[in-house]
């Protein structure tokens, strides 16, 4: 991959988490001694490395919209003096005409070694991350015509892969792609009680290293520092709402302490990179398989055993829905409307794999397009929980939902638990199985409407056995 850059080729290369794709763009900068620009979406990721690599004494800066007016005017000036190796930007700035400016002059001076694109999976709608600003990067093969362009993704199933390569322009590019397979990684997945408070203590207990919690909301995240605090943890809150020191200060202290705990959202939490992370916790369910891959990926980077748990509860997917619903009220497009249904599909898949009998590990495969054999490792392939015949109530459930032209989730669980008072949860689990057994339809708009679907007919004409792991 670096021999292909030096020689001035296009390159794509989707390799996990800890995979060495900084070194990708990394070596060709010092090589040449030259300068690299790598665009990212995430500013943490980019503070750290910079860190790194300022550590290192290799000359690196980062511009972005939350950096103090200091360290812009020395990035400047490194940039204009032709010193900086390494240059980090958010995608947005390649809009602002200072930085073309910049970008085109080294071009044409035969001092831009390469543009780096990070996170490359985000350009595509079939994406776990889709950001708009990335559409915009088809335009940088225009802005510095034969400056080779490397894209990087942990993880970008086939269909990703084929957008990156168009939506970029990537010319007769080196594709590598490695398997996202972790064979130090142990997932857990299980419900969450009232208060996770216990499992949360005794996952941090019998953890190595540091440890990395994800909360969905930045609220979310101070609060489970403070809780955390109150329980004689040093827990640490990192989230785009904090001002720059503080969020320096705090990935400061994670990166130099012995055994520290950051709670963090998991846009912010993705920047973080330390070698010994021996628990990464999911407080929520994440939205995509493939999301999770990545974040989950931030555990064992050193290549000993870690933990990954995730904490999970049926109320999650019902939220995350309608907040995917409300964002998508913003735009309104065709695409938009796409993105929304695709955004749902992710969702039911990521419920499928925490509530599904398969292994974790090969679920969670399966959605980047890579067939594995179980793990050996997981929750479920160490202990499978015990199966049981569900027909007589599938018939129930499906002969209710024929009945109606449509109805939420929530009315059919409440409906139904009059014929087994106090199990409302377990009718809407089954619901939500048998929307995975695309035996009933569900709606893409954030309600969980359901419908009943041909298939769901057909299986009332003629039932066979449904075996489930409640």
């Amino acid at each position: 991959m670096v021999e292909a850059v030096l020689s001035g080729r296009d390159a794509l290369a989707v390799l996990p988490t800890g995979g060495g794709k900084s070194l990708c763009y990394q070596l060709p900068a010092l090589v040449r001694q030259g300068l690299v620009v790598v665009i990212s979406p995430l500013v943490a990721l980019m503070e750290d490395q910079v860190m790194a690599l300022q550590r290192r004494g290799i000359p690196a800066a980062c511009l972005h919209a939350g950096l103090d007016p200091a360290r812009r005017q020395l990035a400047q000036e490194q940039l204009r003096d032709a010193t900086l190796r390494l240059l980090y930007i958010a995608p947005e700035r390649l809009q602002g005409e200072a930085t073309r400016q910049v970008l085109e002059g080294h071009a044409r001076d035969g001092r831009l070694v390469a543009l780096a694109v990070d996170e490359a999976h985000c350009i595509s709608a079939w994406g776990h991350d889709f950001r708009p600003d990335y559409r915009r990067l088809g335009a940088i093969r225009s802005l510095c015509p034969g400056v080779p362009v490397l894209a990087l993704s942990a993880t970008a199933a086939p269909r990703v892969r084929a957008d990156i390569i168009r939506l970029l322009d990537l010319q007769r590019p080196l594709v590598q792609v490695s398997s996202a397979r972790r064979h130090n990684l142990q997932y857990t997945m299980q419900r969450r009680p009232r208060d996770p408070m216990p499992l949360v203590l005794a996952a941090l207990t019998e953890s190595r290293g540091a440890a990395l919690i994800y909360a969905r909301t930045r609220r979310s995240v101070e609060a489970w520092a403070e809780r955390l605090q109150g329980q004689n943890v040093s827990a640490t809150p990192y989230h785009a709402g904090l001002d720059p020191q503080t969020r320096q200060q705090a990935l400061k202290l994670f990166l130099e302490e012995e055994r520290p705990v950051l709670v963090a959202t998991v846009a912010f939490g993705m920047g973080v990179d330390r070698g010994d992370v021996g628990l990464v916790l999911h407080l929520d369910l994440p939205a995509t398989p493939e999301g999770y891959l990545q974040e989950s990926g931030r555990a064992g980077r050193d290549g000993n055993p870690a933990h990954c748990l995730v904490l999970f509860s049926p109320g999650d997917r019902t939220s995350l829905g309608w907040a995917m619903q409300a964002s998508a009220r913003n735009g309104g497009t065709m695409d938009d409307q796409r993105r929304l249904d695709l955004a749902q599909q992710q969702l039911r898949r990521m419920e499928a794999v925490a509530e599904g009998e398969m292994c974790r590990e090969q679920a969670l495969l399966l959605a980047v397009g890579e067939l594995v054999d179980p793990c050996g490792r997981c929750d479920r392939c160490v202990a499978l929980p015990k199966r049981r015949d569900w027909t007589p109530q599938v018939e129930t459930l499906l002969t209710h939902l024929a009945d109606q032209n449509g109805t939420d989730i929530r009315r059919l669980g409440e409906h139904l638990a009059l014929h087994e008072p106090g199990r409302q949860d377990r009718w809407t689990w089954l619901a939500r199985r048998l929307v995975q057994e695309e035996l009933i339809q569900e709606s893409n708009d954030g309600a969980q409407r359901l419908y009943l679907r041909d298939s769901g007919r057909r299986y009332l004409d003629s039932p066979w056995p449904l075996d489930y792991a409640a």
